[in-house]
């Protein structure tokens, strides 16, 4: 009886010992949730222990929930909460996890470790990727809501082992194939939500009936029984770019009449009037045609000038007459009648029609080496920002579609979403989510003087994060054709309206002249430029070293003199007489390196490790020799390792220095 007490007394000791240290690690997760997913510290502001002892179950930390001192429910909805979840993986006994309407991105894989998880509420965030087929070990699962991500690929067939599945929504997302049967197997599913993606093939008639036709809509690819349109699927996917026509009612009908079963024999006399009749019509269309080209060669040189203000009719009013009179094509631009008026998405959501785009009202947001850019205001509030190409590469229209197709393809949320284009020989025009927060050059450089807000470190830091994440997707979507930005700068560093960092400008270097591409885009150039006058990834590297020292010493890059009676040539020999790398090296060299920090930056306190630390990547990247400048994925990796403990508008603010009044306008949160 002592023997089985003792061992009893040892098997509870060890349960309990073993409960202990998994509700340590539940703690030791959240902490580190909040770290990489709180960056000011004031979201989660109550997630602290005031002693050794003291857990997330016992400090009652808002959003947490326990039983038995095991952490069993996360629910943190809206609170702006970015970065990935991957710390959660090892909270095996969570039951409730609620995230939505956050901006959380990376993987979904993480939460198939937690194998007791009933409830996931995930949406309105940016997690990307594929849904992980491990998603089935969830066995427990009975919600799932990942609507509006960036979720791509085949839905899991692997969801059908879900038998307890109560309600299953992936609307607005890019997954794509078909929608698996399986899904018809389980028996206790009574809301299911597919619409908006880019699903194509045929829909059971019992899942149309069982959940409704609004659970497939959005998706073109998809047919069946009606309202859905009648199949023609034949197993191949639908193009990614869908082309959407300004006038649907110009196409011919699809009616086809039937044809007499009798035919009456033509006589000799209907023969001969047939051929001359023909011979007449082609007689009249030729001498319009000499017409048209006659009128056109005169009228060339006037279209398009359209005013820079206004509506989009007025701006581009010298197209619309093209369009009007049915003109606009060209021998070698491919374009015949059936193609005008056409806007070709990468996005099958909010789609529009050119006409809509040419009647919206128009801003100018400035003028670049390539062209202009409009804000467009629709008539249904959707704004997007519009690029009207200037004197790019006369290529012709196939060759222009394929450099569309290379920049369409990519999406990441460090990179302004490619919408749409539109090509005409006369025109061409790129189509853009509109980003309303403006770029890093104007928060860094605009305002400067009394009564300005500074803009913040934790501010800085998050944005070169974030382009750089920009960057080194794109280098490594194009490895092995080695495309690069090609104009990496400042004023190409937009913010989205959650205060985002977004690269913006990407592949218009496929559209310059590879001759002229140095001269014509102003992004900080490499040395080896100088030489070579070659766009390259290493280059990259070095104009983003460029824009590092830009968001350290607050100073404006300046790489050479450009006075407007210069000509390209004049400019681009003397492009190193001013040169920021240069100047921080001659202030390092001379032991000044705090000269180096802008002024702003200095109010702050307890920040110079990682002020330094950063300046360290900078000078690795701007190194002269492109072979011993780092990758952008290992600069992206290096960035992340420096992180800031606290919000340098908390205590650490250091009001002897000036007596400047923080305001949320200067940091992520004011943003947004």
């Amino acid at each position: 009886m002592d023997v089985y007490f003792l061992s009893l007394l040892l098997l509870c000791t060890t349960l309990s010992h073993a409960t202990a240290a998994a509700t340590t690690n539940d703690t030791a997760a959240l902490f580190l949730f909040r770290s990489q997913t709180d960056h000011h510290g004031i979201l989660l502001s109550n997630w602290t222990t005031t002693t050794n002892s003291a857990t997330a179950c016992t400090a009652n930390w808002v959003g947490v929930k326990c039983i038995n001192n095991r952490v069993t429910a996360l629910s943190l909805p809206s609170l702006n909460l970015r970065g990935p979840i991957d710390s959660l993986s090892s909270i095996d006994q969570l039951r409730l996890l609620d995230l939505r309407d956050n901006r959380l991105n990376g993987s979904l894989a993480p939460i198939t470790q937690c194998l007791n998880l009933k409830l996931i509420y995930l949406s309105s965030n940016d997690f990307s990727g594929e849904i992980p087929p491990e998603i089935s070990s969830l066995h427990r699962l009975l919600r799932i809501d990942l609507s509006d991500n960036n979720l791509r690929g085949a839905i899991p067939t692997q969801f059908s082992k879900l038998s307890r599945l109560l309600s299953l929504r992936l609307q607005n997302n890019e997954l794509s194939g078909t929608i698996p049967k399986s899904l018809g197997s389980l028996l206790q599913l009574n809301n299911l939500n597919l619409s908006n993606n880019q699903l194509y093939g045929v829909v059971p008639q019992s899942l149309i009936t069982r959940y409704g036709e609004a659970s497939f809509s959005g998706n073109e690819g998809l047919c069946g029984s009606s309202p859905l349109p009648q199949c023609t699927y034949t197993g191949v996917s639908p193009a990614f770019a869908q082309t959407v026509p300004s006038n649907p009612s110009s196409f011919p009908s699809s009616s086809v009449q039937e044809p007499h079963k009798q035919h009456k024999r033509l006589s000799g006399a209907s023969i001969v009037a047939i051929v001359v009749a023909n011979s007449v019509i082609l007689l009249v269309i030729t001498s319009f045609v000499i017409a048209y080209y006659c009128r056109r060669q005169s009228g060339n040189a006037k279209s398009m000038t359209g005013s820079d203000g206004g509506t989009m009719r007025s701006s581009y009013s010298g197209e619309k007459r093209v369009y009007a009179n049915g003109g606009g094509g060209g021998d070698n631009d491919g374009t015949n009648g059936s193609d005008k008026n056409k806007l070709v998405f990468f996005d099958r959501k909010k789609q529009f029609e050119l006409e809509d785009l040419l009647r919206a009202s128009a801003e100018m947001l400035g003028k670049g080496s390539l062209g202009s850019v409009y804000k467009a205001a629709l008539d249904d509030g959707l704004a997007v920002a519009v690029k009207r190409l200037k004197d790019a590469n006369p290529c012709s229209r196939k060759e222009f579609e394929q450099y569309m197709d290379v920049i369409g393809r990519l999406k990441h949320p460090n990179i302004v979403r490619f919408r749409a284009y539109y090509y005409a020989k006369e025109e061409k025009l790129l189509v853009y989510d509109y980003l309303p927060n403006g770029s890093l050059n104007y928060l860094l450089h605009g305002n400067r003087g009394p009564g300005r807000i500074p803009l913040d470190w934790t501010t800085r830091i998050s944005l070169i994060l974030g382009a750089a994440r920009g960057i080194a997707i794109i280098h490594e979507e194009y490895a092995a054709m080695r495309i690069p930005h090609g104009n990496v700068k400042s004023s190409n560093i937009l913010l989205d309206k959650n205060g985002v960092a977004c690269i913006s400008d990407f592949g218009l270097s496929l559209l310059v002249n590879p001759v002229h591409a140095i001269a014509r885009l102003g992004g900080y150039k490499a040395p080896e430029q100088a030489e070579i006058k070659k766009l390259s990834q290493k280059a990259d590297v070095y104009s983003f070293g460029v824009l590092l020292l830009e968001i350290l010493t607050g100073r404006v890059p300046s790489q050479y003199p450009s006075p407007a009676s210069r000509s390209v040539e004049e400019v681009d020999e003397e492009w190193t007489a001013v040169d920021l790398p240069k100047w921080v090296r001659s202030v390092i060299r001379d032991e000044w390196t705090a000269e180096v920090f802008d002024q702003e930056l200095l109010r702050y306190k307890n920040i110079e490790e990682e002020l330094v630390s950063m300046l360290h990547i900078a000078m690795a990247c701007v190194v002269p020799q492109p072979e011993n400048r780092p990758t952008m994925s290992e600069v992206v990796k290096m960035i992340e390792e420096i992180r800031v403990e606290e919000s340098p508008l908390g205590d650490d603010y250091d009001e002897s220095r000036n007596s400047v009044s923080p305001s949320l306008a200067t940091t992520e949160d004011g943003l947004a």
